[in-house]
């Protein structure tokens, strides 16, 4: 069975293309810091982390995370 690793890179473009910064994001969705340095390690974050970042940019969790394979 492969091993699956999320990706934020969706999320990443999508905040490059709306222009909205780290610290905009964390203040209108309450993430802590140190779950944000989760996300842009790549690493795997709670389900209502997500949530809370698909409501505040109005998406579908496919736009946020993505399941790549694991090296």
């Amino acid at each position: 069975m492969k091993k699956l690793r999320p990706s934020y890179k969706p999320l990443k473009v999508m905040m490059i293309n709306k222009d909205i910064s780290a610290s905009t994001l964390r203040s209108e969705t309450g993430i802590a810091p140190s779950t944000y340095t989760k996300i842009n390690k790549d690493e795997w974050v709670a389900l209502d982390v997500i949530a809370k970042i698909c409501a505040f940019l109005d998406c579908r969790i496919e736009n946020v995370v993505e399941f790549v394979e694991e090296k």
